[in-house]
């Protein structure tokens, strides 16, 4: 009983737990109200308007309707140039035989109280004589006057011409107001925010899967964007030494090389809110849209501070000011620049906002964005060596299933120059040829197929070659690869193949010369004999030559012009460079006439000095080379081994790039890089080739 008195009666209810309804991914467009009320006021309008009463003449009206006394009443009013004058006939007499013709239904089938019929005048005054002259024999009590009403027309012409014009447009400017405007609480971007940043934001609620684990291949780069996510995690590390981070970081790469992707591991990393853009979400064709862009998102980044904001693409608003405007004209593009520029400066080193932007044109960018006060660092991206390919090649090909013979060392051996897009790009085509060819695991033939599908094309089973044509192919080939082979400082061959493909014409051959940056005159001089090897394997051979050489003498073109007027590497011109990156000579040479000519032929001479070594070299052994195009025509493909076999030893002491990095030796360092031999006579070199269009692999 005691314990029963001591306890306290529980006078709060217990409230169940009430589930929240689930938010439906999409609002209720209201647009389809005001479309349902003005589609009801029409249907009102259907429903209850009558037939269009019938238009008889005053002589008709008067002898059926007005003499015999069956007119109720008359309503005249103004109806464009006339007098309309409507006829209502008492309710005794609407539904008499005589009047069936002009009896009116309403749309529910009952008999209309309206007019039953009506007659034009001229004028009011002329409608009232005319009615006294008809009726002057009746007595005065049954004699009928029109009533004068002062609207222009009936309520139906009314409602028709003049109601539902103004709701329909009222509705369409609804319509078109909420699709400008995002819909109810809409985003910007439109017609009422279109000043507004079009920035992504990623925070705690939407995070990126992408972290530094998944980027490979850019230690170097990885180390510098680091070390900004550091500082915003621990800011005093940095500013109790007296540190400052870096305002701005770019990164400057080729295409494919990883820069977005670095962006994306920074904004999984960071765990602070990340704005991401695109540079031509500033650029709108209205005047000032640009700079109010970048004005919003700087004050949303000052809000969220500290915070990282990566711009994409930056060249599309950065571009150096000054060149190709229109004089008198106001730039968009420029205003956009200055505004940026001012908010890149105007914000304190305390604010903790960063950013990151992201270009494969660092030429063509302003010099004032470049400065030190806002983008701080420029953060190299290059294409990945044979180590960092080795690395990429082993973060893609975690969620495939590879079979144990699939080595990513050898692969990225045998895919030179390719970037980090281009290895997720074989990966994936690797995997689809397995599964095509209905596999359980993906095997190194695979990747084998994979990486000749992205360097050459797609394999062309179905084009008709002569056999002709087909031997003018290989000893073409043949003569590529004896001159890689037996010259000391070309880069020998890794593969070759005469199979036709789509981007390689009719064959191609890979070759990896040693990674280098600096290159001697013999070493390029021995890189144009081997390229010129299949002009003049086709002359030896045949004793004519064919156009599948055009690209090969491009390139050989564009590296004697450049030797001689670039790297000073030409005894009579002198040690001079012409170079002219920044286009500052525009349309104007930067020497004379005469030291053109001696230009054009010291590159004559050098070209035919090349062609000559070559003949001269390939006559030599000509016995290897016919051997060589016999074996390419019988197998279609060659690797390495098949050239020892061939041709033996390659005749000097040092080991090829391949063998080096691939069976080991001892050094971790990479030991190569690549170049592809596209088509039928074209050879791809970084070295080579001053041609930004062309496939550095």
């Amino acid at each position: 009983m005691k314990e029963n008195q001591n306890k306290k009666p529980n006078l709060i209810k217990r409230i169940p737990n009430i589930p929240k309804k689930p938010q439906k991914g999409s609002k209720f467009n209201i647009f389809w109200i005001y479309a349902a009320i003005i589609l009801g006021l029409i249907l009102l309008q259907f429903l209850f308007s009558s037939e269009s009463s019938k238009s008889i003449t005053y002589r008709e009206f008067e002898t059926q309707m007005l003499l015999p006394g069956d007119v109720q009443k008359l309503v005249a009013y103004k109806h464009e140039d006339l007098v309309k004058v409507d006829i209502f006939l008492k309710k005794d007499k609407i539904n008499s035989p005589k009047y069936k013709e002009y009896q009116t239904k309403n749309n529910f089938g009952t008999s209309s109280t309206g007019p039953v019929a009506f007659f034009t005048a001229g004028s009011m005054d002329g409608l009232d004589a005319q009615l006294k002259e008809s009726q002057k024999d009746l007595p005065k009590e049954q004699q009928i006057l029109a009533e004068k009403d002062t609207r222009q027309s009936s309520f139906n012409s009314w409602f028709f011409t003049v109601i539902i014009p103004v709701l329909l447009f009222i509705g369409f400017w609804i319509f078109i107001m909420r699709r400008m405007g995002g819909g109810a609480g809409g985003g910007g971007g439109q017609i009422f925010n279109i000043g507004k940043s079009k920035a992504t934001l990623f925070d705690k609620e939407s995070q990126v899967n992408v972290t530094f684990n998944d980027v490979a291949g850019l230690e170097e780069a990885k180390q510098e964007i680091m070390e900004i996510v550091d500082f915003l995690k621990n800011p005093k590390k940095y500013t109790n030494l007296g540190g400052k981070i870096p305002k701005g970081a770019l990164l400057v790469g080729s295409p494919g090389t990883g820069k977005t992707l670095l962006a994306k591991a920074v904004a999984g990393e960071a765990q602070v809110p990340f704005f991401s853009l695109s540079g031509s979400d500033f650029v709108e064709m209205f005047v000032g849209v640009g700079a109010s862009r970048v004005r919003d998102l700087f004050k949303q980044a000052k809000d969220k501070a500290p915070c990282i904001i990566f711009i994409d693409e930056v060249d599309a608003i950065g571009r150096a000011r000054g060149k190709n405007s229109m004089m008198g004209g106001n730039d968009e593009r420029e205003n956009t620049l200055n505004q940026l520029l001012v908010e890149m400066d105007g914000f304190g080193t305390d604010s903790g906002i960063i950013i990151l932007a992201a270009t494969n044109r660092p030429d063509v960018l302003d010099s004032a964005l470049l400065r030190p006060g806002r983008f701080d660092r420029q953060i190299s991206i290059d294409k990945p060596d044979l180590a960092g390919r080795e690395q990429i090649f082993k973060v893609h090909l975690k969620p495939i299933k590879t079979a144990e013979v699939v080595d990513a060392k050898k692969l990225s051996a045998q895919t030179p120059g390719f970037a980090g897009a281009e290895i997720a790009n074989v990966c994936n085509e690797a995997a689809l040829i397995a599964a095509r060819r209905n596999k359980e695991h993906v095997d190194m033939q695979d990747f084998q197929d994979a990486i000749d599908r992205v360097i050459g094309g797609l394999e062309k089973k179905n084009k008709i070659i002569s056999p002709e044509e087909k031997r003018i192919v290989a000893y073409h080939e043949a003569g590529h690869a004896i001159a890689g082979w037996f010259l000391e400082h070309a880069d020998p061959l890794v593969k070759v193949s005469i199979v036709p493909r789509g981007v390689a014409a009719l064959g191609y051959a890979q070759y990896l010369p040693k990674e280098q940056f600096l290159y001697t005159t013999e070493q390029l001089t021995d890189g144009m004999c081997m390229t010129m090897g299949g002009r003049v394997a086709e002359d030896i051979v045949f004793g004519k030559i064919s156009t599948g050489a055009q690209n090969d003498l491009e390139r050989i073109t564009k590296l004697s012009y450049a030797m001689v007027t670039i790297y000073g590497m030409n005894s009579t011109i002198g040690n001079v460079s012409f170079h002219d990156p920044q286009n500052e000579y525009n349309f104007n040479k930067p020497y004379s006439e005469k030291t053109s000519e001696m230009i054009d032929h010291e590159v004559r001479k050098l070209i035919e000095g090349v062609y000559s070594r070559t003949k001269q070299l390939l006559t030599d052994k000509r016995e290897g080379l016919e051997k060589l195009a016999l074996k390419l025509l019988e197998k279609e493909i060659l690797f390495q081994a098949d050239l020892e076999e061939i041709l033996g030893k390659r005749p000097f002491d040092s080991r090829t790039a391949y063998d080096e990095f691939v069976n080991g030796t001892g050094d971790q360092k990479p030991a190569a890089e690549g170049l592809l031999h596209d088509g039928v006579g074209e050879t791809i070199d970084p070295a080579i080739s001053a041609d930004p269009t062309d496939k550095e692999l």
